[in-house]
């Protein structure tokens, strides 16, 4: 039974490291937004798309870890503030790029930096073998939570799904 109480506190050590990861996130995004008007997810897509040049919307959406339905709807709200301007590609009309524009590029350069200060001085303190460590775990933490085929059902206490049969 001692493995099951130890699958719990691990369990619960890593759901506590997450939240306290995301709390500080969503704290910083709101400053983020604040003071450049944008949400952090808009400005990764712009540094995507000032990074990838002219590029459709599946290359940012794979770039960024976002769904095509999310960089689009992203792409469209950019687009009415003229930070990004969309063109059919010339030799494929079903192909559109999006691309920087000088409103975007200014944007850019005048963001603040998306993770907070303390924190990245701090993370500069590392030596470069730790932080390469730490960047590696959150990018395994990111893959095993992705979880592939994911059912949406609760688990039950034994971890075994629900029935969907009707009574």
């Amino acid at each position: 039974m001692t493995s099951e109480v130890q699958k719990r506190r691990d369990s619960l050590d890593v759901l506590v490291a997450l939240r306290q990861i995301i709390r500080a996130s969503d704290l910083h995004s709101k400053q983020v937004m604040k003071v450049c008007g944008l949400t952090v997810p808009q400005l990764v897509v712009l540094l995507a798309i000032e990074e990838l040049g002219e590029v459709t919307v599946k290359e940012i959406s794979r770039h960024v870890s976002l769904s095509q339905a999310t960089v689009t709807t992203i792409l469209n709200r950019l687009e009415e503030r003229d930070f990004v301007r969309r063109t059919r590609n010339t030799t494929d009309k079903r192909v559109v790029n999006s691309c920087l524009t000088q409103k975007g590029m200014d944007m850019i350069c005048n963001t603040p930096p998306l993770l907070d200060d303390d924190f990245m001085d701090r993370f500069e303190e590392l030596k470069e073998n730790e932080r390469g460590r730490i960047v590696t775990s959150l990018k395994k933490i990111a893959m095993l939570m992705e979880g592939g085929d994911v059912d949406p059902r609760p688990p039950t206490r034994r971890g075994q799904r629900p029935s969907t049969a009707s009574s």
